[in-house]
């Protein structure tokens, strides 16, 4: 066209398109708006005139350039009324971004065209007038009308009537049966259902769903695009091929054009290009004008198809980065992605195929996705039909099928399915029934029989098959399938394209670029001829082999950019491990057996190295596959008992095969296994593989993806799981259809336990439907229908069917839960718990089987309507453990109904009505169930905290019951008073906005229950005035146990208005009061229950005692944190002054001043009830001693006064009835210091019974010290005074009530000085009354010890000197004696220990000399050295010394030589005495001569020393001559052999020896005959201890043979030695003889009863103490022993431990009046023994310790000690470690505790009891001490 023809034609389209807008100005307008929201369109753009106003609007939009102006153009064209040829004319002119010229320049040329396509020209280069568009637009349509015919023709020319593949198919028969395939989300963009749909004939849930049907939308716009995933052999690729071959015989008549594209060739295009050179240079190239044949296409993309095969085979990743222009060139993925994201080809179609895993960004996230699963049953005999021609054929294949399981399944993969029936095609000819698949077990043996039926000779050729696998291999490995020509030898390729192995095709590569290439017909071909090359190949080693194996997760990483090509061949590789391909590998390798063995053992051993792994669900799957093809039942074995019992599959796709694969290892499996599928895509025949599958005990699926059709499979598969207890189906998409098909399969399934139908949308009917089988499950426990859509009038139907069934036992509803709770039949639930007392007992079996319910309808909705309909279903029902309302509509009028029908409910624990909406007027009504309800234990309302719960105990009779059966034992009765006392209920009205005016009301509503319990007020607002009003009315509430008036905006005035209910009330014990935190608590007793949380133990009913006495309970005023000023505490006196007593007011406030205090103490008269007076966290006055210190004289009745820190007071009273006692005063950290002392101890001196005085930690130095001992001579009535400077910071002192001789003083950690010495020398010169001084840690060295020594001095008297110093150990024993020599009295006893660091001497005054001494100094008198003066001062000081001790010292040569001289000169020493010391063999001569000169020795002590053989032996010669020796202990010396003899030599002389020790002396039974000859010359002995030596039977025979002709002996020691039953027995009968015996000791010996027996027969009638543990005593020697014990006067200590007792312990009658120690520990006592036990404690009244540790006592035993406990005022500690006493045992004795005990200690260490219930009762009973080493404190007793 010339430019004059386009200006003219382009200025009258103008004109006409401004006449169109001008009556379309409000379209317009809008446009305008929408195109140009940021342009401000002002009143220029608003005139009046249409046509101007159109052209500015035109003119603006044109400025904003083409994009804008050609958007604007065909929004004309689409939504206003445009006729066509003017359409043509704009679209044309305008419509495209060519066609831009300026309406201002029409004249100009228009630009030039621009290369869209080689040879390509623009198709609307000119426009003329209108007809020619016309034309140009008629021929446009013929070329694209002729091209898309001749596509269509291409199409069927190259399948024809072949099934479509990849190019050549493997069978020559050629069938397609579509398979199932299935929707993979809710909100696909779909019209179909979600659901399964098939290709053409059968869909999931049976309805007819044609293909085109996957391309049905509910969009018109956007992209429409479509992901079909499946595994690989589903026949992806041969659907693509399919929708190709009916897209070209005209059934998808709604596309124009389908283009196929393979990835996998595309992978080759490495160039950039544009959309057309992708469709035409891939696919048919028109034959001209592609230019206007591709904006046809466009014009028309909603009905183009683009079909994208192998998305998951792409090399290159997805780019984000976008051009500006889509149409720009670019790799094949991007094209893809523009399609998928609609900036190409807006409009077209879409598909992709891939297999499961990461799918590229570059989907949009609306695409559809569909599930492809292969074969079901009816479509694997479609296509078998389809595949044999003839009848025969057909039958006899399928009979195969059918008959092999294993086949059969792997037939629902349909690549394998057709190699399966190319397989029978070539067996089934020539073999009976049966045989031809027998050689087709697993998929390997598939495809290895394919290789043989492909192979037209017959014979296996190797070479070329060997080399298909090297082709292979190397593809897999780089990631290629498509092979170049010179990729693969020619001969290789003509084997290959011979047998159909290989398919060929033309292959794209760029644009116009065609070559030839090559691929295995499917990808699973080439994995296995991979796996043959690994197999076969020597080249690939041992490692290499094993690597292979190896297994891939379907969770693909986010760095890995695609699937791997490599999905089978471990499976390939695990196939031809079996043992069946052995000779086929053989003979393809060429190799021998043995060596092709080798190769397949490699596989195997990686297949069971991963199976010990812990794998995920994908891998274990793929092993379950691997583990399948080797048809190794000892591997299939191995890993499924590998399997842990919880397998979870989650988030990845599971087909038919792999479930059967899963179900096939499974069968070899022993033990239960629990199967969980969630979130897996699952093929809707899924659970068929799981029919008779015995080892799942649990099974759970949860997926969307699970419709009817999986329900109905999964209903088949349920009767015949015999094991199955757990069964799960939630977050599913079933109906109707699909719950009516598993309702009919339930009842086959009585063993089940628990059902979940979760999340599954389902309705009323189907709900109601799943609950009608509950009577047909009798072992279910527990069914879920959670989550789903239930109305208010089906729960109530279900409430209804809660009531009536038998086995229900809770029905749970809160919101979305729905859960049912069941429990078997009560034929077999005792059978089950294995309930002694269910079993023995008859009656308690009969109430073990009545029903209960609870019931928990929580925020449902319930009205009053619904409500009384409930109560009509439940006053007809069980009895009720629960009823939950909570957080639903009741409002007054149903909470009302709902507590007044509470006593025909039967509820035996909770009913819940929180959150109502109840009203504080609602309240009152409420209130009447308080005297209606006899079982109501607590009623909690709180309208603040929306709450109104009532709490129920059962019947007096259920409750004995309850308590019988399930906590104690038969034998554990309780005590019950005549008349059994109602159970008292606790009300709890808190926050509820209570005020005065509102009390009498309560109170009326309250008054009919005259057995009100506990009553809560607590958090309203009763005020003063209030609680006034109360103490008025709270007589006509009877007798309660506590009153709660906490947060009641209380002032101390109104308090203490409450405190003339101690006369009023006679339960009110207690009464408690927090200002700052407004608690306060009226209560009676606190009993020892209250020990305990509330629910932690079981309630007893009121008045219910463990027979305890009854103790005094005082009355207790408490007030805490109050502002106490004198005006207040006058107040307070006065009010106490009525109330009865005994009294004890605890008082605390920040600070107290002298005033204050004052008028406290000023009151004490007034009030004699009062026995205590306590003040705590109360800053006290720092004249607070003083005012004290007077006290006694203001209120004599004052015992005890403890100050402490000046916060802390306490005043201990004693009534005018009670015995006087001494007074003790303490004043602990004070701050007293020497000035305030004096005065303190001036008023003290008139208290004329002042027991103690304690002013420790207060701020005392050496000066008070040095006070205290020059006071001593003016206090005649002190008996002791400790003090300690140090950290302990003590000063305390002891009075008599008289003057009394024998003063001690200790002083400990003073550090004297040297100035100091004189001084206190002074002092204790004085104090001579001072019988024993104690100093630790007071000196620094030697020296001030040696300066005191000198300068102390009596005229006469005794003292008692002990010196504990750290240098004492170390100054050496010279230095030590040197002290001594100091000393200016006589020295009567030495005694020195260097390891305690102790050194104790006697002092005797006056001084005197001994005659002999004097003689024996003055022989040494000519002695110049050191040591002699030494000697000689030694001698002067000791020459008196009766006793010397040294213990634990290094005696050296020099120091036991001045011990010679010094003993030498020891005229008076009758005791020696040398233990645990280091001596030198010539330091044992010196000695040894020393003692030789001692002939006045009484006591020898030479026991734990180290001398050995000959230096015992020596020291002994020093025995020779020791006449007058009475007591000798040569314990842990040897005395075998010769040592012995000079023993026994010596002991022939000793006629007044009375107690010889000889333990742990090595003395066996030749010793023990020479001993016990020695011994007839000692017939005063007393004591023999002969323990832990070898004495046996014989030397215990000789040893009895001369006990009676000791009549002396009183204690003998023979524990621990090797004495058995004839020994035993032999003493028994001796010691019997032994009348004066006190102490007998036998223990760790083999005694056995005979022993006991012949005890028995006659104990020594003074016998003390008998010690017999671990001495192999049964119960019957027990029991006779016992009976001989019963009623002894003397025995003090028992010990029978570590002996089996068991109903053999000590049954006492008249009992042991002064036992003191009973040890049974280890003696496997039980509860039944531990009843007749504690009978004989009582008859024991002075027991003091019982030790049952490491027994079998439980809380019955507890029970039976917390009974007598009370009754035993003697008793200080009982041991009961590790026994199985529970937290109420401990209770229990923590009961018996509060009667009054004195016990010390409990120990309870290792018994079943929690730590926090143990921390608990600890801190409520300190003297329960759990801990596992006794911590417990030496408790002094309060007169000391």
């Amino acid at each position: 066209m010339d430019p004059i023809s386009l200006q003219l034609g382009t200025r009258n389209l103008h004109g006409w398109l401004v006449r169109l807008l001008s009556r379309n100005l409000e379209w317009l307008d809008a446009k305008v708006k929408l195109f140009l929201p940021n342009v401000d369109l002002g009143s220029e753009y608003q005139a009046p005139d249409p046509t101007q106003r159109v052209i500015l609007h035109l003119q603006k939009l044109h400025t904003q350039g083409p994009t804008t102006w050609k958007s604007f153009i065909q929004g004309v064209c689409m939504e206003l009324d445009v006729p066509m040829d003017m359409e043509v004319l704009l679209m044309s002119t305008w419509g495209h971004e060519d066609g831009f010229p300026s309406l201002l320049e029409i004249g100009k040329e228009s630009r030039s065209d621009s290369q869209l396509h080689p040879g390509l020209k623009r198709t609307y280069q000119s426009c003329g007038s209108s007809p020619r568009r016309k034309q140009l637009r008629k021929q446009q349509q013929e070329l694209a009308k002729r091209y898309l015919q001749l596509l269509r023709t291409s199409v069927q020319q190259r399948y024809g009537d072949r099934t479509p593949g990849l190019g050549q198919p493997l069978a020559f028969h050629q069938v397609y049966v579509p398979p199932i395939l299935q929707w993979s989300r809710a909100s696909a963009p779909f019209h179909t259902q979600e659901g399964a749909t098939t290709g053409d004939p059968k869909a999931e849930d049976g309805a007819d769903v044609n293909i085109r049907d996957l391309f049905s939308t509910k969009a018109s716009k956007g992209p429409r695009v479509t992901v079909l995933l499946g595994k690989a052999g589903m026949g992806k690729t041969t659907l693509a091929h399919r929708l190709c071959q009916k897209w070209a015989d005209g059934q998808l008549d709604r596309f124009q054009a389908v283009f196929l594209f393979e990835f996998r060739q595309l992978n080759l295009i490495t160039g950039s290009l544009t959309l057309p050179q992708l469709l035409f240079d891939v696919h048919l190239r028109p034959e001209a004008s592609p230019e206007a044949i591709f904006q046809h296409l466009k014009e028309n993309a909603e009905g183009i198809l683009l079909i994208f095969d192998g998305l998951d085979e792409i090399l290159q990743p997805c780019s984000d980065k976008e051009t500006a222009d889509p149409e720009d060139p670019a790799s094949a993925l991007t094209l893809f992605s523009r399609l998928c994201r609609g900036t190409l080809l807006p409009g077209c179609w879409v598909m992709a195929t891939s297999r499961p895993g990461k799918l590229p960004a570059c989907l949009p996230t609306e695409a559809a996705t569909v599930h492809m699963w292969g074969f079901d049953g009816p479509r694997v005999e479609e296509y078998v039909n389809h595949f044999f021609s003839d009848q025969p054929s057909r039958e006899a294949a399928l009979a195969e099928l059918r008959v092999d399981r294993c086949l059969w399944s792997m037939c629902a993969v349909p690549a394998l399915c057709q190699v399966a029936c190319l397989c029978l095609h070539h067996l089934l000819p020539g073999r009976s029934p049966g045989q031809a698949a027998a050689l087709l077990p697993t998929m390997t043996q598939n495809y290895v029989q394919m290789l043989l039926a492909l192979d037209p000779q017959g014979v296996l050729q190797a070479e070329p098959l060997l080399g298909l696998g090297e082709v292979a291999l190397s593809g897999l490995e780089s990631g290629k399938v498509i092979f170049s020509t010179g990729d693969i030898p020619a001969s290789t390729l003509a084997f290959g394209d011979a047998l159909g192995l290989l398919t060929s095709f033309c292959v794209c590569t760029g644009p116009g670029h065609q070559d030839k290439g090559y691929a295995f017909s499917h990808l699973s071909l080439q994995e296995f001829f991979a796996a043959l090359h690994l197999m076969t190949r020597p080249q690939v080693d041992r490692e290499a082999l094993s690597q292979h194996v190896t297994l891939h997760s379907r969770w693909v990483q986010r760095t890995k950019a695609r699937l791997g090509l490599s999905d089978h061949l471990p499976t390939f590789l695990a196939g031809l491990a079996s043992r069946a391909c052995c000779s086929f590998l053989s003979l393809l390798a060429q190799r021998e057996e043995e060596w092709v063995a080798a190769r397949q053992e490699i596989v195997l051993q990686a297949l069971k190295k991963l199976a010990t792994r812990r794998l995920t669900g994908p891998k274990i799957v793929e092993l379950c596959h691997c583990v399948g093809e080797t048809q190794e039942p000892e591997l299939a074995s191995f890993m499924a008992h590998s399997l842990p019992q919880q397998l979870p599959f989650h988030n990845f796709l599971l087909t038919y095969a792999d479930m059967a694969s899963l179900t096939n290892i499974l069968g070899h499996r022993d033990g239960p296994i629990h199967l969980d599928f969630e979130g897996c895509p699952l093929e809707p025949r899924c659970p068929e593989t799981l029919a008779g599958c015995g080892q799942v005990e649990n099974l759970s699926f949860k997926s969307r993806k699970c419709g009817d059709a999986f329900a109905e499979a999964l209903s088949r598969s349920l009767p015949t799981m015999g094991s199955l207890k757990k069964l799960g189906l939630a977050g599913s998409k079933i109906t109707a259809r699909g719950i009516s098909h598993l309702v009919q399969a339930l009842p086959f399934c009585p063993q089940l336990e628990e059902v979940s139908f979760q999340d599954n949308q389902l309705k009323d009917k189907e709900v109601l439907n799943i609950v009608k089988v509950l009577s047909c499950l009798p072992r279910l426990q527990k069914l879920d229908l959670s989550r789903n859509n239930v109305s208010v009038s089906t729960l109530l139907s279900l409430t209804k069917v809660a009531v009536t069934c038998p086995t229900i036992k809770m029905l749970q509803v809160r919101e979305t839960d729905l859960i049912f709770l069941l429990s078997p039949p009560t034929e077999t639930a005792a059978e089950l718990q294995g309930d002694p007392d269910l079993k023995g007992n008859a009656n308690q079996r009969k109430e073990a089987q009545r029903r209960s319910l609870a019931l928990r309808l929580q925020k449902c909705q319930l009205g009053v309507h619904d409500v009384e309909v409930l109560i009509a279903q439940l006053q007809e029902g069980p009895q009720l453990d629960e009823v939950d309302l909570s957080g639903n509509q009741l409002k007054d009028e149903g909470c009302q109904l709902m507590a007044e029908a509470t006593p025909q409910l039967h509820i035996t624990k909770k009913l819940d009505l929180s959150d109502n909406g109840l009203s504080v007027a609602g309240v009152l009504s409420v209130l009447s169930v308080v005297s209606t309800c006899q079982t109501l234990a607590e009623l909690h309302i709180s309208l603040l905290h929306k709450t109104v719960v009532f709490t129920f105990a059962p019947e007096l009779e259920e409750q004995e019951g309850i308590q019988k059966r399930a906590t104690f034992p038969d034998s554990l009765t309780f005590q019950m008073p005549s008349e059994p006392s109602l159970r008292s209920p606790r009300i709890r009205l808190t926050h509820c906005a209570l005020q005065a005016q509102r009390l009498e009301l309560l109170c009326k509503a309250l008054g009919g229950s005259c057995r009100l319990g506990h009553l809560d007020l607590s958090g309203n607002a009763l005020g003063d005035e209030g609680v006034a009003l109360l103490a008025q009315l709270l007589p006509g509430l009877g007798s309660l146990q506590s009153l709660n008036l906490s947060e009641n905006r209380l002032s101390l005035e109104g308090v203490l208005s409450l405190t003339q209910c101690f006369s009023t009330l006679p339960w009110l014990l207690h009464l408690e009061f927090s200002s700052a935190s407004q608690h306060i608590i009226l209560r009676g007793d606190k009993r020892g229950r209250d020990l305990l949380a509330p629910g932690s133990l079981p309630e007893f009913r009121a008045g219910a005692r463990l027979g305890f006495g009854q103790r005094h309970v005082p009355r207790s005023f408490c007030l805490k944190e109050c502002q106490l000023e004198p005006l207040s505490l006058s107040h307070l006196c006065k009010s106490l002054e009525k109330c009865p007593g005994p009294l004890e007011v605890q008082l605390s406030c920040e600070v107290l001043s002298d005033q204050s205090l004052e008028t406290l103490l000023h009151h004490l008269p007034q009030l004699p009830q009062l026995s205590l007076l306590q003040l705590s966290q109360t800053q006290l006055p720092p004249g607070s001693p003083l005012l004290l210190a007077d006290l006694f004289s203001l209120c004599p009745q004052v015992q005890k006064v403890d100050l402490r820190s000046l916060r802390h007071l306490t005043l201990h009273l004693r009534s005018s009835e009670e015995q006087e006692d001494g007074c003790c005063w303490r004043f602990t950290d004070c701050g007293l210091r020497q000035e305030h002392v004096e005065p303190l101890c001036c008023l003290l001196s008139k208290c004329e019974d002042l027991n103690q005085l304690d002013l420790s930690h207060n701020s005392m130095s050496q000066e008070s010290v040095l006070c205290l001992v020059e006071a001593l001579p003016s206090c005649p009535r002190v008996q002791e005074a400790s003090v300690n400077l140090g950290s302990k910071q003590s000063f305390w002192i002891h009075f008599s009530r008289q003057e009394e001789a024998g003063k001690t003083l200790r002083l400990s950690e003073c550090h004297f000085k040297p100035e100091h010495m004189p001084r206190l020398a002074a002092s204790l010169n004085q104090a001579l009354q001072l019988a024993e001084l104690t100093l630790t840690w007071c000196f620094p060295g030697l020296e001030q010890l040696i300066v005191l020594l000198s300068l102390l001095t009596w005229p006469t008297g005794v003292l008692t000197l002990r010196v504990e110093e750290p240098w004492v150990g170390r100054a050496g024993l010279l230095s030590l004696l040197e002290v001594c020599a100091q000393a200016s009295g006589n020295i009567t006893e030495i005694s020195i220990s260097e390891t305690q660091k102790q050194l104790c001497i006697q002092l005797e005054f006056p001084h005197q000399e001994n005659p002999e001494a004097v003689a024996l100094r003055l022989a040494h008198c000519d002695l110049g050295t050191h040591q002699n003066l030494l000697a000689r001062r030694l001698m002067e000081t000791c020459a008196r010394l009766r006793q010397l001790s040294l213990s634990q010292v290094n005696l050296c040569d020099a120091g036991s030589l001045l011990l010679q001289s010094l003993l030498l000169s020891l005229s008076e020493l009758k005791n020696f005495r040398l233990t645990y010391s280091c001596v030198s063999s010539k330091g044992l001569a010196h000695l040894t001569s020393g003692l030789s000169h001692c002939h006045l020795l009484e006591e020898l002590d030479l026991s734990n020393n180290q001398f050995g053989d000959e230096g015992t032996k020596v020291l002994l010669g020093a025995l020779e001559g020791k006449c007058r020796l009475k007591r000798l202990d040569l314990s842990h010396l040897p005395l075998g052999g010769s040592t012995l003899a000079v023993l026994t030599q010596g002991l022939g002389h000793m006629t007044l020896l009375q107690s010889l020790r000889l333990s742990r002396s090595n003395i066996d039974d030749v010793g023990c005959c020479h001993l016990s000859k020695a011994l007839r010359a000692a017939t005063s002995l007393e004591e023999l201890s002969l323990s832990h030596n070898q004495i046996g039977n014989t030397g215990a025979q000789d040893l009895a043979a001369v006990l009676p002709g000791l009549p002396e002996l009183r204690k003998i020691d023979l524990s621990a030695n090797g004495i058995g039953p004839a020994g035993g027995a032999r003493l028994a009968e001796s010691l019997t003889l032994c009348r004066h015996l006190e102490e007998l000791m036998l223990g760790c010996n083999a005694l056995e009863d005979c022993t006991a027996l012949g005890l028995a027969k006659g104990l020594p009638q003074h016998l003390r103490v008998l010690h017999l543990p671990s001495s192999h005593l049964s119960p019957e020697g027990m029991l006779s022993l016992g009976q001989a014990l019963d009623g002894s006067p003397h025995v003090e200590e028992i010990s029978l431990a570590e002996n089996s007792l068991a109903g053999g312990v000590p049954r006492f009658h008249q009992g042991l009046p002064v036992l003191r120690q009973l040890d049974l520990v280890s003696c496997e006592i039980d509860n039944q023994t531990a009843k007749p036990l504690a009978a004989s404690f009582v008859l024991c009244p002075a027991l003091e310790k019982i030790m049952l540790s490491w027994n079998l006592l439980g809380d019955e035993a507890a029970a039976e000690l917390a009974r007598v406990l009370p009754q035993m005022g003697r008793l200080k500690r009982v041991d009961l470690e590790k026994n199985r006493i529970t937290a109420y045992g401990a209770w229990l004795l923590a009961e018996g505790l509060a009667q009054g005990s004195g016990i010390q200690v409990i120990r309870l260490w290792n018994n079943p009891i929690p730590p926090d219930m143990a921390q608990h009762l600890q801190n409520q009973e300190p003297r329960l001490d759990f801990a596992f080493f006794d911590n417990q404190p030496q408790v002094i007793p309060r007169s000391t």
